[in-house]
């Protein structure tokens, strides 16, 4: 990738834009983020920057994490992330701002999506229900036949069946940014991204476009 940036989501709204129609886009605070590291192969075995976002009290930090920041001298970070930057020429303590991207630029979003909790399979996996009919009761909203009860005796692996749902990683590909505020820190990105309000996402180059 060619550049990233660490950000908050703030929420969804709609803007208009010069022919009058109106755009739907989630609004992220992005940035500033700070170069707290950089690894290089001879070092760690790889090259890669690792940003720092959101500013942390000094009494909520541990003292490895107070021997990191103070190394890079780039403050107490509440977020932690690392991006591999083609042709990377940042230093510690560089800062990335939102206006490393541009409207027009399109992207890949990744965050934590909101938790569901403990699910049926329906919800889960949308899988059908049962016949309301012909004994099948009294639960319609349930797995039917999990295979033959002799061979193989067991479920196999995968099987969609009821559980936690939600609260994992989630990328959605291929974004577009509509808008830049540079002096605030905001991107109006088209369409929804994974999370609830205040979670952290990253959202770098696209890889398919």
């Amino acid at each position: 990738m060619k550049k990233g940036i660490i950000g908050k989501k703030i929420g969804m709204t709609q803007i208009f834009d010069e022919d009058g129609k109106f755009i739907p886009v989630t609004v992220v605070e992005a940035g500033p983020c700070q170069v707290v590291q950089v690894k290089t192969q001879a070092n760690e075995g790889y090259d890669a920057v690792q940003l720092g976002f959101g500013d942390k009290k000094a009494n909520k930090v541990n003292k490895p994490e107070k021997g990191h920041f103070d190394k890079a001298n780039a403050g107490y970070k509440k977020t932690l992330k690392e991006f591999k930057f083609e042709d990377c020429n940042l230093e510690t303590g560089s800062l990335i701002k939102a206006d490393v991207f541009a409207a027009g630029d399109i992207v890949d979003v990744c965050g934590t999506s909101k938790g569901k909790g403990y699910q049926g399979a329906i919800k889960r996996h949308n899988q059908h229900r049962l016949k309301e009919t012909h004994g099948t009761g009294p639960v319609h909203r349930q797995s039917g036949s999990m295979g033959a009860c002799s061979s193989p005796s067991r479920i196999y692996k995968g099987k969609g069946m009821a559980g936690h749902m939600g609260a994992e990683k989630v990328t959605v590909q291929n974004l577009e940014i509509v808008k830049v505020d540079a002096e605030n820190n905001l991107i109006a990105i088209k369409g929804a991204i994974p999370g609830p309000k205040g979670g952290i996402v990253t959202i770098v180059d696209s890889v398919k476009a």
